[in-house]
């Protein structure tokens, strides 16, 4: 009897231990400070929420509270974020919506892309065999061996990334640029060595409308571009991106508002085609309808300019930053382009560079290098625009790492196989200073033409 007792007594007092042992462990595992009691204790033991219940019921407001605070709080953060904006505003020039740069999307990593994407670009074959057979075939290795003679202080970025879009237009209002003119291909198609880009353009849209840059298209040579085409891949430019606050459009002396877009190699095509597009009786014309605009062509030969006259085109660019290149990039010719538009009554839109150099993809083109001699390249590019007293200003380029002539800030960079250059003894930003410099001068310049 004495021996049932005592083991039921044992019993108990290890029924009893177990139970302050599993307590103490359960109690060990609430996070300090917590006002919610542990849920694995009221698991474990369901006649505790009873006693618990009150106390559970007075911290529900509490979680209401944070419920409805977050919001609120996230809220605040935009709004403050909002102010920060409108106080970077204030410390930017003014942007200069007849100042433009050509701008590239189509650069990409693993992060966003799951490849690099274009800072792998190969090496491009010469025509002539006998100087191709002279060069090795290879392409770039990415993140220390780009396709670029010089090295994006952004490293080897995406174009998806939405810190670097952002990073660009910050670096673009630094420079009073005022409009991008972004590189497109019709959705799904894509330039010879990289992905389609189509989908990129609402980012690059809404973070340029942040930051009060707008957005133009430059219109690349897709496969298959003809009259026909164009039509539809403007009529689907502007019915999907026209009502976007971002998107550009001139202003014109008959005071119309019109979207603007630079055709790249627009001399591909004969004058034929493009006036079934550009002249008012042309077979597919866009003229006159909701989808008109202002078409600006490449003047490459001299020659060409009749046939943009014949074409219907509205305006003249000339791209290449390669003083020499061509005649349309000659700096001395400018001012005799700009008569021709005048008496034509065609925009002028000389395109200035910081420099060119493309060796990094075509190693067989040193002679169209063109140094930068610390800037005086750039400025003595500008110059000559500026007093050729164009329309507009167009800058090749922002970020054409390829060609060497963005004026992205860049940095030193030494990898196993290449030093790159780099904007020394000046520091990363002083491209964007310049043109920030020669922007003062072109628009106290055109006042002056203005009047």
């Amino acid at each position: 009897m004495a021996r049932a007792k005592l083991k039921t007594y044992m019993t108990a007092a290890g029924f009893l231990l177990v139970i302050f042992i599993i307590t103490t462990i359960l109690k060990s595992l609430q996070p300090e400070g917590s006002v919610l009691g542990s849920p694995f204790a009221l698991g474990l033991f369901p006649h505790l929420r009873k006693t618990e219940k009150s106390e559970t019921h007075l911290h529900v407001p509490e979680l209401i509270v944070t419920a409805r605070t977050a919001p609120a709080e996230g809220k605040r953060q935009l709004e403050e974020r909002a102010m920060s904006l409108q106080v970077a505003h204030k410390a930017f020039p003014p942007p200069n919506y007849n100042l433009h740069a050509f701008y590239y999307s189509w650069y990409g990593n693993p992060q966003f892309d799951g490849k690099y994407i274009h800072w792998d670009h190969p090496v491009l074959p010469h025509w002539d065999s006998k100087v191709d057979s002279q060069y090795p075939k290879e392409r770039h290795s990415p993140p220390e061996d780009i396709g670029a003679n010089f090295y994006p202080a952004l490293g080897a970025y995406s174009s998806r990334d939405p810190t670097v879009v952002e990073a660009h237009m910050q670096q673009l209002r630094t420079a009073a640029v005022g409009v991008i003119a972004l590189s497109w291909y019709p959705p799904n198609t894509k330039d010879d060595n990289g992905e389609p880009t189509d989908d990129i353009t609402p980012l690059v849209l809404d973070v340029a409308h942040k930051y009060q840059v707008k957005v133009v298209f430059h219109i690349e040579p897709y496969k298959g571009r003809d009259d026909q085409s164009m039509f539809s891949n403007i009529k689907y430019i502007i019915e999907k991106y026209g009502d976007h606050p971002a998107f550009f459009r001139y202003k014109s002396t008959d005071g119309a508002a019109r979207p603007l877009f630079y055709v790249y190699d627009s001399y591909l095509l004969g004058p034929e085609k493009w006036a079934n597009l550009l002249k008012s009786n042309g077979r597919h014309s866009i003229r006159n309808t909701p989808f008109d605009g202002l078409f600006i062509a490449l003047l490459v030969e001299e020659q060409h300019k009749s046939d943009i006259l014949a074409s219907g085109f509205d305006g003249i660019y000339t791209y290449f930053a390669t003083n020499g290149f061509t005649y349309g990039s000659s700096h001395r010719n400018w001012k005799s382009i700009k008569s021709f538009c005048d008496r034509n009554g065609l925009l002028f839109v000389p395109s200035v560079g910081p420099g060119y150099m493309d060796t990094s993809i075509r190693p067989w083109n040193s002679q169209n290098t063109r140094n930068r001699i610390n800037g005086k390249y750039y400025e003595t590019s500008f110059e000559a625009a500026v007093e050729a007293r164009p329309d507009i200003v167009s800058i090749t380029s922002f970020n054409e790492w390829h060609e060497g002539t963005q004026i992205e800030k860049a940095v030193p960079k030494t990898s196993s196989k290449t030093v790159y250059q780099d904007y020394l003894p000046h520091k990363s930003d002083v491209y964007l200073e310049i043109t920030r410099k020669w922007n003062e001068i072109f628009v106290k310049e055109r006042k002056k033409w203005l009047v």
